[in-house]
Order: C-alpha cells, then sequence, then structure tokens
C-alpha cells in the first residue's frame, strides 16, 4: 500500500525556540487516507500568499496569531468579541504535558509586520472534555475533538475586527480555504482561498490545504451567501503519496459542548498555578449555539 504519514504532526503550533517537534505516526488515520483520491498537482487549488499589505489583509483581522508564554505559537480565530477558537493541543506543553496558564497566552488579531489590530491577555481556557493530549512522542492523535476556546480578558470591539460565524462540516469535495501564521512566515498572515475536503473519516477532515508549524488553531473556512465561516480548525498535516495534506477537526457539535461549558463556568482559569493539568469537568452534553456574525467588507 503506497499510503503513509511520515511526519504527521499534532503540534503545527510546537514551534518552539527553534525546535520542531515533528515525530508523529498515526496508524489510525492509514485506513481512512486510503480513500483519498489522487489529484494531480494544484488542481482547484491556489497557492498559499502572505498578506503584506492592511489592504491584502482586509476582512481577515479577526484571525490573529497566539503567542503562548514557553515560546509556542499556533493561530486562533475570533468567534465572539471576547472569545477565540484554536486547537486544543495548542495549550498544552509539549514537553511537560501540562496544560500552560492561560495567562500566559495573548492573542494578537490581525498580527503584521510587529504589529497586532488588537491584542488582548487570556482569562480562561475551556479544552473538549474529550480530547486526550498524547504528546509529540506518542502514536496516537486525537483529531475530531482538538479544539479550545479562549476568553478574552477584555472584548475587541473595532470596526475593522469582525468575529466570524461558524458553520456545518462541508462535505467531500466542497472548496475551503484557510488563513494561518506559520514559523516561516509568523510576521503576517497567509491565505489559501481554495483547498479542497477530500475526505470525511473518524469525526476529522482530511484536506488539500496548505499548512505548517503554526498553522494550528487556524480557521478554515467555508463561503455561504458570500460570507465566510468557520467549518474546522487545523490540527495536523500529513503526506500521502508524495503530496502534503491537512487534518481538520470537527466543529458543529464539539463548538456547541466547548459552549456549554464556557457558560456553565467551566475551563481553567489565568488565576491557577503556572502549569495545571486539564480535569474533564461533569457537564450536561446539552447542545447551544455560538459565534458571531461577520461581514466581508
Amino acid at each position: 500500500m503506497d499510503i503513509f504519514l511520515p511526519n504527521v504532526d499534532a503540534s503545527l503550533g510546537w514551534y518552539v525556540k527553534g525546535k520542531m517537534f515533528m515525530r508523529m505516526y498515526v496508524a489510525a488515520f492509514l485506513a481512512a487516507l486510503a480513500g483519498v483520491p489522487a489529484l494531480a498537482d494544484g488542481e482547484g487549488t491556489t497557492e498559499l500568499t502572505e498578506m503584506m499589505t492592511a489592504y491584502d489583509a482586509r476582512g481577515w483581522e479577526g484571525v490573529g496569531r497566539l503567542n503562548i508564554g514557553w515560546g509556542g505559537m499556533c493561530t486562533g480565530a475570533m468567534i465572539a468579541p471576547n472569545l477565540v477558537l484554536t486547537a486544543g493541543h495548542c495549550l498544552y506543553n509539549s514537553r511537560t504535558g501540562n496544560q500552560v496558564n492561560p495567562a500566559t497566552i495573548q492573542f494578537h488579531a490581525g498580527w503584521r509586520n510587529g504589529h497586532a489590530s488588537a491584542s488582548r491577555k487570556v482569562r480562561r481556557a475551556v479544552i473538549h472534555p474529550d480530547y486526550v493530549f498524547t504528546g509529540p512522542e506518542s502514536d496516537n492523535l486525537t483529531v475530531s475533538n482538538d479544539l479550545a476556546i479562549l476568553e478574552l480578558d477584555s472584548d475587541i470591539r473595532l470596526a475593522n475586527i469582525q468575529p466570524f460565524t461558524t458553520g456545518k462540516r462541508p462535505r467531500k469535495g466542497a472548496t475551503v480555504g484557510v488563513v494561518s501564521y506559520a514559523h516561516d512566515r509568523a510576521e503576517s498572515p497567509s491565505i489559501q482561498e481554495t483547498c479542497h475536503v477530500l475526505a470525511r473519516r473518524q469525526g476529522a477532515l482530511v484536506l488539500s490545504c496548505d499548512v505548517d508549524f503554526g498553522s494550528s488553531g487556524a480557521p478554515i473556512f467555508a463561503e455561504v451567501d458570500g460570507t465566510p465561516q468557520i467549518v474546522s480548525v487545523v490540527s495536523a498535516k500529513g503526506e500521502v503519496r508524495g503530496r502534503r495534506v491537512s487534518l481538520g477537526t470537527n466543529l458543529e457539535k464539539p463548538l456547541s459542548e466547548m459552549m456549554v461549558l464556557l457558560k456553565s463556568g467551566g475551563g481553567v482559569s489565568a488565576r491557577k498555578t503556572p502549569e495545571v493539568r486539564m480535569m474533564k469537568p461533569d457537564t450536561p452534553r446539552t447542545l447551544t449555539s455560538g459565534g458571531a456574525k461577520f461581514l466581508r467588507p
């Protein structure tokens, strides 16, 4: 079988002080990826383009860079004036396996060339209770629930920074796009306007989107009635027949469950000790909706 996954990384955000943690082999996805079609190079996709100017980034200022105090970097996107959606594994120290103190995380909305459109500290972090952090040396990868919500210490209410709505999981073959930061383009966001859902397996999406270290938590968008909606979050990357792919989380149901936790006071507060292990809260699985309207100029 010619399907292989060298260097599948569950922590694209683990770019820590010049070190990239890449050892992650995921046997569970081999069967899933066996059904991924072999598309010609570049078929139906656009290149990843760095948004170097304010004009280029217009409408995407709600995507920002997450700086984690111990040297990590991820991408996050606003879903409300005080809420940022990202990947759950971004909130764990890759060396100790402990959850990082939310007080050490900063969200820089629209970060570009050393400046942010707005910056906020994090007051509280809610990780999906079914997400299991396995670390960079593990052979197991949890993608479907690799989600976290960050509550900011104050709202971002600026006319040029609008939260994004969230949407349903796209079908196989659907056109999506991604806006992300990465270790080699950390000073400005990049956009890939067109990539595709190659497969839907085990609560996750296999995508043709171009991602790299630092892209963890990046929003994956689908356009609905002319408006971009977040339909998944970047969790990992891999390779199929020599072609780079990315793995996206399930979103609709896990996000609803995390919103329940958030409203009930769950999660880890920035007032906790510097590193604490995440306890799975005993919270009813009532579904609720979340998100705020995003109007693209």
